[in-house]
């Protein structure tokens, strides 16, 4: 059986906490969604936030919502070069010990012990999509990619099902310029 999923570019952003949200755009605030992402319920705002490091800052990092229990932000190896920082390579949600940054936004600003990593590259899946692929949670497949010139395939995906999600494979810029994506893509997962 072919197995086939459609593959995302997750770029650079920011997760906020309700408090943190408030320390950067005042008491009270609420996020304005710009555009609603695949996974259901999830959006990209209109806020943009700055986030810096001991080298360098990049401005203008789109932040998702809704708001999530803590705050959490997902670079490039690329852009934590940019930053100045050394960066885990994680699931999201796993920030214990992670790398640290400032987060800038209209009213102020706050500061990150941990809490910045390098998303690992995963599949989003329900539990029913996840059984006629044959697939489980945590599973850890590869996928192949198939473009003009650059195909290669990814190893260590780790697949997450949950009846919260859609199907998508979620990687991030460095990993869709290596293998010259661009437009609507399918990938091979190969278990």
């Amino acid at each position: 059986m072919e197995r086939k999923i459609f593959v995302e570019t997750s770029a650079r952003h920011v997760h906020l906490s309700q408090d943190d949200l408030e320390a950067l755009f005042g008491k009270g605030y609420s996020l304005t969604p710009k555009k609603y992402l695949s996974q259901p319920d999830q959006f990209a705002s209109e806020e943009r936030v700055n986030i810096s490091g001991p080298k360098g800052e990049i401005k203008n990092v789109v932040i998702l919502g809704p708001v999530r229990k803590s705050t959490q932000v997902e670079v490039s190896l690329t852009d934590a070069r940019t930053l100045g920082i050394t960066v885990p390579v994680r699931e999201s949600g796993d920030t214990a010990g992670s790398a640290a940054c400032t987060i800038s936004g209209p009213k102020g600003s706050i500061t990150l012990s941990e809490g910045v990593i390098a998303a690992k590259r995963h599949i989003h899946l329900t539990p029913d999509e996840a059984a006629v692929f044959g697939l489980s949670d945590k599973q850890v497949v590869q996928v192949k990619l198939t473009s003009k010139g650059r195909s290669l395939v990814f190893g260590d995906v780790v697949v997450r099902v949950s009846d919260r999600f859609a199907a998508a494979m979620h990687i991030d810029t460095d990993e869709a310029n290596a293998a010259g994506l661009s437009g609507a893509v399918y990938g091979e997962i190969i278990p």
